[in-house]
C-alpha cells in the first residue's frame, strides 16, 4: 500500500530542510565571528574537554613563569648587592696592604681607618638591599632590616624562601649573608663586619702589634671573607642560570601548548568563509525553491 504524499507533508519537510540549512549557516557565521570552531560544548565534546585541559595547563605554566621571573629579579638584586660587597672588600684590602707597608705613616693609617668605617656602613647598606619592598637578605623576615643602623648583629633569619618553578620543583631565592658579614659575635664568627672593625682598630692603634696584625691576621681574615663571598656569588649565579634555563623551557612549553589549543578550538578562517559561501548559496537556492513548493493554496489545489 503506497503512502499518499500530502501538501502539508511536503511543506513541513521543506520548512525542516530550510531550518537545517539556516542552522548550518548560523553556526558557520558564529565560527567566523568568534574565530573558534568550538563555541558550545555540544559542538565538539572531546575538543571541549581537551581545550579545558590545555587552558588549565597554560594557566599553570603562566604561574610557573611568573615565579621564575620573580625569583630571577630577587637573585639579580642579591647579585648586584654582592658585587658591591666585593668592591668593598677589594678596597679594604688595598687600604690594609698600603697601611701594612707603612705608606703615609700614622696619619695615613688614621685616614684609612676613617674610610674603613665608611666601608662598614656601605657594607650594611648593601646587606639591607630590597626588592619589591622586601629585604632580600633577611630570610623569611622580609620586613626586617638585616643590619639596622647602630647594630652589627644580624636581625633576620636564615630560613629559606622558595619559588615553585615546575610541578614539584622549587628553587630557593634567598641568600644567607650573615654567614659572610657575621652575627655580631666578634671574632667568634669571623664575619666581614668584625674583620673590618678590627682592621679599623689596628689602623688607629699605631702599635707594633697593630702593624703586625695589618700585615698578617687582618689580611688573612679579609682574604678568607673574600673566599666566602666568592662561594656565595657562585651559588647565586648557579641558581640564576638554572632559572634562566627554566624560563626557556617554560616558554617553549607555553608555545607548544598554545599551538595545540589553537589547533583544538580555533576555526580555520579560510575554510570557514568557504563553508559560509557554499552554505549561504545553498540556503538561498533552497528558499527560492521552497517558496514555490509551499505557495500552493487551497484554491490552487482545487483548480
Amino acid at each position: 500500500m503506497s503512502m499518499r504524499i500530502t501538501t502539508l507533508m511536503t511543506s513541513r519537510t521543506t520548512v525542516r530542510d530550510l531550518q537545517n540549512d539556516l542552522s548550518a549557516v548560523t553556526d558557520t557565521m558564529r565560527r567566523a565571528s568568534s574565530g573558534r570552531s568550538i563555541n558550545e560544548p555540544s559542538d565538539n565534546p572531546y575538543g571541549t574537554s581537551l581545550a579545558l585541559q590545555l587552558s588549565g595547563e597554560l594557566d599553570g605554566l603562566g604561574q610557573y613563569q611568573s615565579n621564575v621571573s620573580d625569583g630571577t629579579s630577587w637573585l639579580n638584586a642579591s647579585g648586584a648587592a654582592l658585587s658591591s660587597v666585593n668592591d668593598i672588600i677589594q678596597r679594604a684590602r688595598e687600604l690594609v696592604v698600603g697601611a701594612g707597608n707603612d705608606a703615609g705613616g700614622q696619619a695615613g693609617r688614621a685616614a684609612a681607618a676613617s674610610e674603613i668605617d665608611q666601608l662598614v656602613d656601605s657594607l650594611k647598606q648593601e646587606a639591607n638591599t630590597q626588592y619589591a619592598g622586601r629585604y632580600v637578605f633577611s630570610g623569611t623576615a622580609t620586613d626586617t632590616e638585616p643590619y639596622p643602623d647602630g647594630s652589627d648583629t644580624f636581625q633576620g633569619n636564615t630560613d629559606s624562601i622558595s619559588r615553585e618553578i615546575g610541578p614539584g620543583v622549587t628553587m630557593p631565592v634567598t641568600t644567607d649573608i650573615s654567614s659572610l658579614l657575621g652575627n655580631g659575635q666578634g671574632a667568634a664568627d669571623n664575619g666581614l663586619i668584625d674583620t673590618l672593625r678590627d682592621i679599623s682598630d689596628d689602623l688607629k692603634g699605631g702599635t707594633t702589634t697593630n702593624a703586625d696584625n695589618l700585615r698578617g691576621t687582618d689580611l688573612t681574615r679579609l682574604d678568607a671573607n673574600l673566599d666566602s663571598l666568592n662561594q656565595i656569588v657562585a651559588d647565586v649565579g648557579a641558581r640564576t642560570n638554572r632559572l634562566s634555563t627554566a624560563s626557556t623551557r617554560l616558554t617553549s612549553l607555553q608555545e607548544n601548548t598554545t599551538s595545540m589549543l589553537s589547533d583544538t578550538q580555533d576555526a580555520d578562517y579560510a575554510q570557514t568563509l568557504t563553508d559560509y559561501s557554499t552554505q549561504n548559496s545553498a540556503y538561498t537556492a533552497a528558499l527560492q525553491m521552497g517558496s514555490r513548493i509551499i505557495q500552493n493554496s487551497l484554491l490552487d489545489f482545487l483548480n
